[in-house]
């Protein structure tokens, strides 16, 4: 149910918290994991590189999607911390009629215009049909990823991280079976996982709304609190809508790298593929610490115990550090055989590109954890605005990378793109952090 992060230890409360949520995100990369290895090893390597090629323009807009939701979530927590429930019950509403207006324009737009994204983007032509006819159902469920996100945001901001990770386990056995039964047994192509992946996240929604109804009495709202208002809707946008542009302006740097990658060729589209999938995989660790920074932050803020903030970062940070390390060793001694997962033993060209830009990202963790500790920090302090900014600062990065640094280097200068990235987000948000400190106290 609900939890207080106000009082205790910060340690034990960011680590009770983070276990879920690292669960939750392990359980979410079965989502996109299964899929690329259905389609890997059942379809081949143009269906594997065509679903991989769509992985910046998806992050771009499902992360738009994400980071959205997690801002309208961060009002709720405050208001939880300062035990103001009307006033929660408003954020709640409002964040729902804000959900359904952004799902129905964003799906529009984008299925209207990832074609000639896909084209922008330099993607092969041998590939570039599997592409598209993935993405294209993807982005048909942006309904679906709004409902979930948003449920799960709001959960996790009354301070229960453990409820979303049941509903995500269970969605995430059942998109493993359509998975299976769509391409074994239906002989269809990327379709399949695409159509899977939707289904799954829209069950996983509609649970998520099933238990907050019957086990959160404080989310119960009246008639006149599901009134649209506007300063609710104006505050909620000022926090929602810059982080989810984070997410957006970072896909650009990515977008660009992706067509630097394109341009490479299907082998090292496929490596890199690979590589991602399972980048995402082991990150997981560090990702759930910084996104249990925005309740934890923000219900403190409501209460007004700003000393327990720093505290909190530098906890988390801490743990950060020593979970990168783990990491990387997992990656070195492990991530030829983890991308075995994907290709065959003889596809011996992509498993070389897929460990080698497995070793620079994972070798970049700690400045990873730098990047999600203090940026959620700043975000659930109500300085959302950040964000951009520090998005900005990863564009600009992984942009020189993939132009600048790869023309020079090859693909060398690909596998600097998240590292260099992280160091240039770092260098904006550390100095941001302490800024918006003294604005606060």
């Amino acid at each position: 149910m609900t939890k207080d992060m106000t009082t205790g230890s910060p340690v034990r409360l960011i680590i009770g918290f983070a276990i879920p949520m690292f669960l939750g995100m392990l359980f979410q990369q079965f989502y996109s994991m299964v899929d690329t290895l259905v389609v890997g090893r059942f379809l081949g390597v143009n269906p594997l590189a065509g679903v991989g090629s769509t992985t910046s323009l998806n992050f771009m807009v499902i992360g738009f999607c994400t980071g959205v939701c997690n801002g309208f979530a961060i009002p709720v927590a405050q208001m939880f911390g300062a035990q103001e429930e009307h006033r929660l019950r408003k954020y709640v509403t409002n964040s729902a009629w804000l959900c359904m207006i952004f799902s129905v324009v964003m799906t529009l737009a984008v299925v209207a215009s990832c074609r000639a994204i896909l084209t922008l983007m330099n993607t092969p032509k041998e590939i570039f049909e599997y592409a598209y006819i993935y993405i294209l159902i993807v982005f048909w469920g942006i309904p679906c990823t709004f409902l979930y996100n948003i449920l799960a945001g709001i959960i996790r901001s009354l301070g229960d991280s453990k409820t979303p990770v049941v509903f995500l386990a269970l969605s995430s056995a059942i998109n493993i079976v359509l998975d299976l039964v769509f391409v074994l047994l239906f002989h269809m192509g990327v379709e399949g996982p695409a159509i899977a992946t939707v289904l799954a996240q829209g069950i996983s929604g509609v649970i998520c709304l099933w238990y907050m109804w019957k086990k959160f009495p404080i989310l119960h709202a009246t008639r006149d609190e599901w009134k649209p208002e506007p300063s609710y809707m104006a505050k909620l946008c000022y926090i929602g809508i810059p982080m989810g542009l984070q997410y957006s302006v970072t896909a650009i740097g990515t977008l660009v790298l992706q067509a630097a990658i394109n341009g490479l060729g299907a082998a090292v589209v496929a490596g890199v593929t690979a590589a991602q999938k399972i980048n995402a995989f082991i990150s997981c660790p560090v990702e759930s610490l910084g996104q249990t920074m925005a309740p934890y932050t923000g219900q403190n803020m409501g209460a007004g115990k700003l000393d327990r903030i720093g505290k909190g970062l530098k906890s988390a940070s801490l743990i950060g550090f020593l979970m990168s390390a783990i990491c990387f060793v997992i990656a070195a001694l492990f991530g030829k055989q983890l991308t075995l997962l994907f290709v065959d033993a003889g596809e011996t060209a992509i498993i070389a590109y897929s460990y080698e830009f497995l070793l620079f990202c994972t070798g970049g963790y700690c400045l990873l954890t730098l990047v999600n500790t203090v940026r959620f920090t700043i975000q659930g302090m109500g300085f959302s605005v950040f964000a951009i900014c520090s998005g900005v600062m990863e564009m600009i990065a992984r942009i020189l990378a993939s132009t600048v640094v790869a023309g020079k280097v090859g693909f060398i200068g690909i596998c600097l793109a998240h590292p260099l990235a992280w160091v240039f987000a770092d260098i904006f948000l550390i100095p941001a952090f302490f800024w918006c400190r003294k604005r606060i106290a």
